[in-house]
């Protein structure tokens, strides 16, 4: 018997935009994390404006087998989308699936590797 799969989901969600390209961006995220392999089930959402909604990627999952939601903010600071939105609209997804368990992550704030990214980036502007 093999073992059975990570039944863990991420929605990694942003405040989304009018523009196509905007929440494009985002898609290509989730899309190499899905390479990774760290996650059977990956899928965005927007706070508003653009499709889809935190309550249809959570419902997504579920379909899809998962029994674990973590939701990470694709944004750098913990605003009232974080302390207040992203809750809100988590648990009343949540309420619509009983049993399903669901944590949110930290925003992507001052993280050491984001310093490291710009850090490189500004070298590479230097040459």
């Amino acid at each position: 018997m093999g073992a059975e799969p990570d039944s863990t989901a991420l929605i990694l969600i942003d405040h989304g935009s009018r523009l196509d390209e905007a929440n494009k961006l985002i898609e290509r995220i989730a899309e190499r994390i899905r390479e990774r392999g760290r996650f059977s089930i990956v899928e965005i959402a927007h706070m508003e404006i653009a499709e889809p909604t935190l309550d249809r990627a959570f419902t997504r999952c579920v379909e899809r087998g998962a029994k674990r939601i973590v939701i990470v903010p694709y944004f750098l600071a913990s605003g009232n989308h974080v302390t207040n939105d992203i809750p809100r609209l988590a648990a009343e997804a949540a309420a619509k699936h009983a049993g399903i368990e669901w944590k949110l992550a930290e925003p992507l704030g001052l993280d050491e590797r984001l310093v490291d990214v710009v850090l490189a980036r500004a070298e590479d502007g230097k040459h």
